[in-house]
């Protein structure tokens, strides 16, 4: 590695000049030229500051990952599991310690997240958490919602038009009798949030005369109220001709009581599910679906996180990583490949 005596050689200034050049003294009475040529000199001979040698030797980041879900919960509902994977491999990757931090008797370890460089938040989460977040760490990411991006960086999905582009389709297709199967989730404990794709269904589909509210199941999300939901759309005799739901889970339960009814999918039901997670292209049919880039989510977290801690960036980013219409025999009789 150059030295700060070749540099001042090559130059033609003493190694004090050099030195308090580079580490920015502003006490010091030098040309603009001088100066200029003492940086591209560094440049070429690739020098680096005692400072810039410390941040490089210093012990690796210590990152915090938070769980919204529980282990049992990422089993019900992959989505989250997936996220979470991207953050553990984008961190392995790059050396970063993960600290996984769950709640513990309805609460999160603050005691811990002092010790941290910076926290990812995956999931959802109410004002009280995103303060209990922001007492015990300086820099937040969080995936997969936006508490106040103002304050925090994000990385979301755009739920709104991912949900218009199915309904576009659906529509291209000739189906007027449009269903919503979708889940309920709170924060704090009791607050519910709204969910943009139910709301997106019913303003888009209200403006163009076709929406009915009976046409609307609610449960949570996961297959086991899919299947159950589904089972109350075929008592009521007046079944959609087809349905958005609003995860590849409540979607793979919905399929199987639509089997049981003997009601041929997608002749007489089709099917349009959320997530692409890695068995909606081996169900019966295979599942038409919105893909979700869910690792993508994760490494970009990471990405956001550095990137905060290294440039000392003031300003706040909120990246909305983009959606894709997977389309597979569960909408249409031949599985046709991708669209957007």
């Amino acid at each position: 590695m150059a030295t700060l005596k070749e540099i001042a050689e090559k130059v033609g200034v003493s190694v004090a000049t050099v030195s308090r050049v580079l580490n920015y003294d502003a006490t010091l009475s030098v040309s603009d030229e001088t100066r200029r040529r003492i940086f591209e000199v560094a440049q070429e001979l690739n020098y680096k500051t005692l400072r810039e040698r410390s941040q490089q030797a210093r012990e690796s980041f210590r990152f915090g990952l938070i769980h919204w879900y529980s282990e049992r919960q990422e089993i019900d509902d992959p989505y989250y599991m997936a996220i979470r994977l991207g953050v553990e491999k984008e961190c392995f990757d790059r050396g970063i310690e993960l600290v996984k931090l769950f709640k513990q008797h309805g609460a999160y370890p603050i005691e811990r997240m002092e010790a941290l460089d910076g926290i990812i938040a995956v999931g959802k989460f109410g004002p009280k958490e995103v303060e209990v977040f922001a007492a015990g760490a300086k820099q937040i990411v969080f995936v997969d919602c936006s508490p106040d991006e103002h304050r925090f960086d994000s990385v979301v999905i755009d739920l709104r038009q991912a949900t218009v582009t199915v309904l576009d389709y659906l529509l291209r297709l000739g189906h007027t009798k449009i269903g919503y199967i979708g889940g309920r989730e709170y924060v704090d404990g009791e607050t519910p949030i709204r969910d943009e794709r139910e709301a997106a269904f019913y303003e888009y589909l209200y403006v163009k005369g076709l929406y009915d509210s009976r046409y609307v199941w609610i449960g949570a999300f996961t297959a086991e109220d899919g299947y159950r939901l589904m089972k109350e759309a075929v008592s009521g005799g007046d079944l959609p001709t087809a349905f958005f739901i609003a995860s590849d889970s409540m979607a793979i339960g919905a399929l199987r009581a639509l089997h049981e009814a003997g009601i041929a999918v997608p002749e007489e039901a089709a099917i349009v599910g959320f997530n692409d997670i890695p068995t909606a292209a081996f169900l019966h049919p295979p599942l038409s679906t919105v893909k979700v880039y869910t690792e993508f989510m994760g490494e970009t977290a990471v990405e956001l996180l550095i990137e905060r801690l290294t440039t000392k960036r003031a300003i706040c980013k909120k990246v909305v990583v983009p959606t894709e219409l997977v389309i597979r025999s569960s909408s249409e009789g031949n599985e046709k490949g991708s669209g957007r």
